[in-house]
């Protein structure tokens, strides 16, 4: 283990993260770190930094490794805590599922186990807008469905990002039947953006070809419209502060997570200064096959036909039983990525590295999506 000074952590919650070096664990440990109702935050990752935020001790964990020792390595870490965040997640490698699936569903598995045999009262488990069963191709003639958390959770069978978020969700059923007595949380939120994941993001959507320079305002001729689609986006810090209030609040189920306003191309071409032009839906995914069948992309047909179905989210539970607000709104989310972009933005955390040791000349030699 690998921690920060040891100090009385008094009185006060006492929580585990799992995944808290990603996208969303970083900006929930810098929530938990000045909520004065937080005495004590174990940070549970694969790869973990050698500096802490304040009452973060670091635990190495693998949710990925199959041998026993992974299960009483979470046994441990758990142990005491009064709520887990599990938000342990891998996007890549796409080309290869059954890796994503060891660490993603029997991680989650492996997680379950661990609270159940040290009786750790709360679990908040990092679902999905993608756990929603897809719906219809966007269209100008069909509005896009508009959904609540009792709408059915079974992904797109085709990807593999949707497919496990779906499989957790029936993971999270059987473990609420046969455990009761243990709160769970299950949050659901859009694509969560915020300037240190952009080089991340950059890597496990867009590969080692894109140049960040393209996200200048006025650079791109143009941006592809396909017509009727519709996106959601959270700052990851206004969902950060979602999870930091479930924590202290005696709910339960499900909560969809989404800033205003929903977003159409337009809105995005505005951003960057460049003019949308219709591109039919079976051309856009076409040149996404090519790119993917090319390897110049780790982002695959089957998840860019998971994104161009996804739902629009009804988020008012969020508001009423937690009394949530994201500080930032939809606009100012997409621009803080595209800022990041163009900056080559990063974080202080190994999957949020603004560069890999070997630069972008390491990811072409290893595949883009090969590195997560």
């Amino acid at each position: 283990m690998n921690a920060s000074p040891t100090t009385d952590p008094g009185e006060g919650l006492r929580v585990a993260v799992i995944g808290a070096t990603g996208n969303i664990g970083t900006s929930l440990l810098r929530a938990l770190a000045a909520d004065p109702a937080v005495a004590a935050v174990r940070g549970l990752a694969r790869r973990t930094p050698d500096r802490a935020p304040d009452k973060t001790s670091w635990w190495p964990v693998d949710l990925g490794d199959p041998r026993p020792t992974t299960g009483r390595a979470l046994e441990e870490a758990l142990r005491g805590m009064d709520a887990v965040v599990h938000l342990g997640w891998l996007m890549q490698p796409a080309r290869d599922p059954l890796i994503t699936w060891r660490t993603n569903v029997l991680g989650t598995e492996r997680v379950l186990r661990a609270v159940a045999r040290v009786g750790v009262p709360a679990v908040l488990c990092a679902s999905s807008v993608a756990a929603y069963t897809s719906g219809p191709p966007p269209s100008r003639r069909r509005e896009r469905p508009v959904v609540r958390e009792d709408a059915a959770t079974h992904g797109r069978p085709t990807a593999a990002y949707s497919r496990e978020k779906a499989y957790q969700e029936r993971l999270l059923d059987v473990f609420e039947r046969d455990h009761p007595e243990v709160r769970v949380v299950r949050m659901r939120p859009a694509f969560l953006l915020k300037r240190e994941s952009a080089s991340q993001q950059r890597r496990l959507f867009l590969g080692p070809f894109v140049p960040g320079g393209l996200f200048r305002p006025g650079l791109l001729p143009l941006l592809p419209n396909i017509p009727g689609l519709r996106v959601q986006v959270l700052h990851t810090d206004d969902a950060a502060e979602a999870w930091r209030l479930a924590l202290h609040r005696p709910v339960r189920g499900a909560f969809n997570l989404a800033a205003e306003p929903v977003l159409d191309t337009d809105a995005l071409a505005n951003l960057l200064d460049t003019t949308p032009r219709t591109v039919p839906l079976a051309v856009a995914r076409a040149a996404v096959t090519a790119a993917w069948s090319a390897r110049l992309t780790p982002a695959s047909p089957a998840l860019f036909d998971t994104m161009v179905r996804l739902p629009v989210m009804d988020c008012s539970r969020a508001r009423d039983a937690l009394g949530w607000t994201p500080r930032h709104d939809a606009r100012e989310t997409v621009a803080a990525l595209l800022g990041g972009l163009r900056d080559a933005a990063g974080g202080p955390t190994a999957p949020l590295r603004a560069r890999l040791p070997g630069g972008r000349l390491e990811e072409v030699v290893k595949g883009p999506g090969r590195v997560p």
